[in-house]
């Protein structure tokens, strides 16, 4: 295996992904041409599409970056059958990878995120026998939601504080009755 092009490749695309995102700030979709694209990462035509078919298979790489990295943040937890409810993870991740996060929200991709087996049966837990895919959405929806607001704001708050108030509704729900017992008692 030849390890310095391996590297050039990781590289180049690194570059072409970030070019993209940087331009997706200031234009639409539509308006990316591979010749901007180019400019603005530094490299050559033939370099992009040594790499990607085309802008929509660049998209479709930057959300799976994306994607992979988010997954990758909670694998333990997936392997090991349980879950920390750890969304500090998560807000980090998107505090410091901002731009990714608007270019995967502006790109509507938000809808297409792969939820797991994992995820519906950690939502089933919670929901037994009630509608288990409207709750999941339901919560999909509305973290995206705030996601969205934090990120349009310029992610004023600190991760922590986004935390605090994702547990808060979840407090106020337990609270309310709307949680199973187990999951009232602080294990949510």
């Amino acid at each position: 295996m030849n390890t310095a092009n391996n590297r050039r490749r990781r590289e180049s695309r690194d570059r072409l992904e970030t070019a993209f995102v940087r331009l997706l700030q200031e234009r639409e979709l539509p308006q990316l041409t591979v010749t901007a694209l180019c400019k603005e990462a530094g490299v050559n035509r033939t370099t992009f599409y040594a790499n990607y078919l085309d802008i929509p298979d660049l998209a479709d790489a930057v959300q799976k970056r994306l994607e992979d990295e988010v997954m990758e943040l909670y694998r333990e937890e997936r392997e090991q059958g349980w879950n920390s409810h750890d969304y500090l993870k998560l807000f980090r991740h998107i505090y410091e990878n901002q731009l990714f996060y608007r270019t995967y929200f502006k790109l509507g991709l938000d809808g297409k995120f792969r939820l797991t087996e994992y995820d519906v049966q950690l939502a089933a837990s919670y929901y037994p026998d009630r509608d288990v895919e409207y709750h999941v959405e339901f919560f999909r929806a509305g973290l995206n939601a705030v996601i969205k607001k934090w990120l349009r704001e310029g992610c004023r708050q600190t991760p922590e504080e986004i935390r605090a108030i994702l547990m808060d509704e979840y407090r106020g729900k337990a609270a309310a009755g709307m949680l199973p017992a187990d999951k009232k008692a602080g294990k949510a």
